[in-house]
């Protein structure tokens, strides 16, 4: 993750997000890198299918926190809470077939 974060570097943004849900691993490792800082987000891996949308979701997430006036780590940070939230009540849902959606309204709309 981290070499490929830097080498995405080389072409000009000013930082990278690099989601690691889909590793063979025990937990999910997220890391956000930028030239002067790298910071490593350590996490659960929830036992679900429901991850439909997961990168599009999270960057919208960090975008809105952005829009609050959070500096980026604190909005890869809370974006990233917000997003394990909706994948661990995801299968709450009971939605679709296949890959479903996350409960992105988890926090607001708590299914029983």
């Amino acid at each position: 993750m981290k070499s490929q974060g830097l080498a995405l570097l080389e072409h000009g943004p000013k930082a990278v997000f690099m989601k690691g849900g889909h590793l063979e691993a025990e937990d999910c490792p997220d890391l956000l890198i930028a030239r002067e800082a790298e910071t490593w987000l350590d996490g659960p891996r929830f036992d679900t299918k429901n991850t439909h949308g997961t990168g599009c979701s999270i960057s919208s997430a960090i975008a809105a926190e952005l829009a609050r006036g959070k500096d980026l780590a604190e909005a890869v940070t809370a974006a990233r809470r917000w997003l394990q939230g909706a994948i661990a009540q995801a299968d709450s849902l009971g939605i679709g077939h296949g890959h479903g959606p996350t409960h992105h309204f988890h926090a607001l709309w708590p299914v029983a």
